[in-house]
This record gives C-alpha cells, structure tokens and sequence, in this order.
C-alpha cells in the first residue's frame, strides 16, 4: 500500500503542480481563450492566488515526507486540495462543465484518500 500511495501522491502533485503553473504563466484572457470559461468569474490575482494554492499543495503533498520535516503537512495539503477541488467543482457546476466536475470529483476523491491514508494508518 505504501507503493501506491507515493504513485497517487506523485499523480496529485504533478496533477496540481501543473494547473498551478498554467493559472501563473498564462493571462487570464489566454485562460479563457483556451477554455477556461470559468476565468471570467474572477480577477487575475484571484486566478493566480488559485494557482499558489495549487503550487503549495503540491509541494506539501511530496516535500515534507521526503525531507523529514514536518511530515504532518502532507495530510493536512491533501485535505486542503479536496476543498480546492470542491469549489473548482462547484464553480464548474455553475458554468455547466460537467465532464469537468467529474474530473475535480475524482481529483479530490484521490487527495482525500491520501488524507485518509496519511492522517491514519500510512502516517509518517
């Protein structure tokens, strides 16, 4: 289980390290260009505070357990990215995206496994 858990938590933090860094480097009017409807909701800044929290979840989801310190951030980021999830849900929802809010509902269900898993039985 360990195994799989580190391949799910690799997955999670390349999934949001990535959104991350396209909600930093691109423009919010590129965002919407390239279908990201939901971009219009929200100012630049909000767009790229959305981006730091998806950067710093993904490293806290891998940095402390590798490094010893502070292990008990890994738990606490998965936890934080399920709620990033939801609303990144709800906001699809609004916009009628639904193949998208799949995708955030399955995203938060494997953070919240790795919650579950590090908040309990695979603890550091």
């Amino acid at each position: 289980m360990p195994t799989a858990l580190w391949i799910v938590t690799g997955l999670l933090a390349a999934v949001f390290l990535g959104a991350g860094a396209l909600k930093l480097v691109r423009s919010k009017e590129a965002l919407a260009d390239g279908g990201f409807k939901w971009v219009q909701d929200y100012s630049a800044n909000q767009v790229r505070l959305i981006g730091i929290a998806e950067i710093l979840g993904a490293i806290g989801l891998v940095l402390p357990p590798l490094s010893g310190i502070a292990p008990i951030l890994a738990p606490i980021s998965a936890v934080c990215l399920v709620v990033v999830m939801i609303g990144a849900a709800l906001t699809h929802a609004k916009f009628k995206e639904y193949p998208q809010v799949a995708i955030c509902i399955v995203i938060a269900a494997l953070a919240a496994f790795v919650a579950w898993a590090r908040f309990g039985p695979y603890a550091f």
